[in-house]
């Protein structure tokens, strides 16, 4: 992955108008606990649902600053790498709960948080936009298209199972990789294929702020609003009402305002905060919950 020269980093060392990369990063940060403290403690009732309909703004936040992180960065390869670890670590976790049932709660819960996992497959695709931009033709094709085809590939290796511990011992591993270290976007439960192509989007537009803003409008209303509508207006009990109360993931396009308000600015960094922040409070959310539903039954 290739780097980035000093003159296209943002300015620094002056106040200016508007808010830092790290200011968004905050407000993503305090949106996404409020949305995991109802994740982790709706069954006990006393969470109110407005705690995830703020926290829909969280994870487009995030992406945004994916997006400026990866274009201003010095070293991509430290940057992938970094995001990496931490979604193969986590994707880990979620592996041996989904299939070997360690460490699930006793009503059956457990966490599927992995928006880094986004991201692990949108760095070598924003990379490939970049190769072919410079007219690096076949590795820019190839870091476009695997990330995207790797789903559909796992679906035909995968199909290939008989019943033997061969196959079984196939599956296994393909599995282990689609959630560690290939993670496929057809697994991911906290963003996937509609998260991956608004991130696409998002990097193509960078620099044109307005259209990108137009875009990320567009497409987040097309995915979570008009999509789901379609599925959801088919069923006899279905009400309109029920987009803004049960089906609001597409709260997430008011996060277009701190988008705007960019300043193209780093801020303070605060950089190991976030990369540590995340996985932390998802576990300590996840125990703390577990000991509460103890007690309470």
């Amino acid at each position: 992955m290739s780097h980035v020269s000093s003159a296209s980093l943002p300015r620094a060392g002056r106040a200016q108008a508007g808010l830092s990369d790290t200011t968004l990063k905050v407000l993503a940060l305090v949106l996404m606990v409020m949305d995991h403290i109802h994740y982790f403690f709706g069954f006990t009732g006393l969470i109110p649902e407005w705690f995830s309909m703020l926290g829909r703004l969280s994870a487009p936040l995030f992406l945004f600053c994916t997006v400026e992180g990866f274009a201003y960065t010095h070293d991509r390869r430290r940057y992938f790498w970094r995001i990496w670890a931490i979604s193969a670590g986590m994707g880990l976790l979620q592996f041996l709960m989904m299939y070997a049932k360690v460490g699930v709660r006793p009503d059956g819960f457990f966490p599927m948080n992995a928006v880094f996992m986004n991201f692990v497959i949108l760095i070598p695709i924003w990379q490939g936009i970049d190769w072919l931009r410079h007219k690096r033709i076949l590795p820019g094709l190839l870091a476009v298209v695997l990330p995207l085809a790797w789903p559909f590939l796992f679906l035909i290796l995968y199909s290939t199972a008989d019943g033997t511990p061969a196959a079984w011992l196939l599956d296994t591993i393909l599995a282990a990789l689609a959630y560690t270290a290939l993670p496929a976007w057809s697994f991911i439960m906290d963003g996937g294929g509609f998260y991956i192509l608004i991130g696409i989007a998002l990097y193509l537009l960078r620099g044109r702020r307005g259209l990108q803003a137009a875009a990320y409008v567009v497409l987040t209303m097309l995915f979570y609003f008009v999509v789901p509508y379609l599925q959801l207006s088919s069923l006899p009990d279905f009400q309109f009402s029920q987009m803004f109360t049960l089906a609001y993931e597409w709260f997430g396009v008011l996060s277009v305002i701190p988008m705007l308000l960019y300043n193209g600015t780093r801020g303070r960094g605060m950089k190991t905060l976030f990369y540590v922040f995340y996985p932390a409070h998802v576990y300590i959310l996840y125990a703390l919950s577990w000991a509460l539903y103890l007690i309470l039954h």
